[in-house]
């Protein structure tokens, strides 16, 4: 029947119309809110990256006053270390040179002060005569002769005549050159005594110095190695905040323009 394929054709066709109809305001309704919601996101975009730009210049400034502080402190703290180094070089040769200089005046101190013992023990034992031909006399001698020290030039001319003598001319028991030998060892003993005293305080003295002094270069190199890093860390972090700010304005002027 022609009307009816007519009919049937004009419902197809309705229907094809509807169902046209409804994709399309599903299409629209997606649009409407893709721009709504793109709208709303467009402007915070804007809004944080005008927030971006107001404070990062700032924040690369007082990043980078803080690189310069840091340079200038790790500079200042290897010059403090260089001194330190430079002062335990300096005290390291002082003591070389006092314990040289100990070790030669002890050596010296403990040859007279045997020298001298012998010489007691001679005359105590009556053979001053045999002693007056060895080298322990040749020393006693010589530093007799050099100058004694605490001891009166009346009593030095005297034991200068003992030891300059070749016979035995006298008891020397009953002489005064015994006593004046005894309170020379005596003396001789005690300065002894008195050196390594001192020799052992300057060692003391230097020992804790050099114990400072270490743990300031190595509290300093710790302090450098810390700075060193962290100028490395914050150069990168500045370099980083610059790209950022630069990407920030061009998105910004992109979305300005959109």
């Amino acid at each position: 029947n022609p009307i009816r394929k007519v009919v049937t054709l004009l419902k197809k066709m309705q229907t094809k119309v509807e169902d046209e109809g409804a994709t399309e305001k599903k299409l629209y309704d997606k649009f409407m809110c893709y721009c709504k919601t793109g709208a709303s996101n467009l402007g915070s975009s804007v809004a944080a990256a005008e927030d971006k730009i107001s404070t990062l210049p700032s924040a690369i400034e007082a990043a980078e006053q803080k690189l310069v502080q840091l340079k200038e402190d790790s500079k200042k703290a290897q010059a403090e270390r260089a001194s330190a180094k430079a002062e335990m070089a300096q005290a390291t040769a002082m003591r070389e040179k006092e314990a040289a200089a100990f070790a030669s005046q002890k050596a010296e101190d403990d040859s007279n002060l045997a020298a001298a013992k012998k010489a007691i023990a001679a005359i105590e034992k009556g053979v001053s005569n045999g002693f007056l031909q060895t080298r322990a006399a040749e020393t006693l001698r010589s530093f007799v002769v050099n100058g004694l020290p605490h001891v009166v030039e009346g009593d030095r001319e005297t034991l200068a005549s003992f030891l300059s003598s070749t016979q035995e001319g006298q008891d020397v028991h009953d002489l005064q050159i015994l006593g004046i030998l005894k309170q020379m060892a005596d003396t001789m003993a005690a300065d002894l005594a008195e050196l390594a005293s001192a020799e052992e305080a300057a060692i003391k003295t230097y020992d804790e110095l050099m114990a400072a002094k270490k743990a300031e270069v190595e509290a300093l190199t710790a302090t450098i190695e810390s700075k060193i890093k962290r100028t490395g860390e914050l150069g990168v972090e500045i370099v980083e905040m610059k790209e950022d700010l630069t990407d920030t304005e061009a998105a910004y002027m992109a979305d300005k323009d959109f």
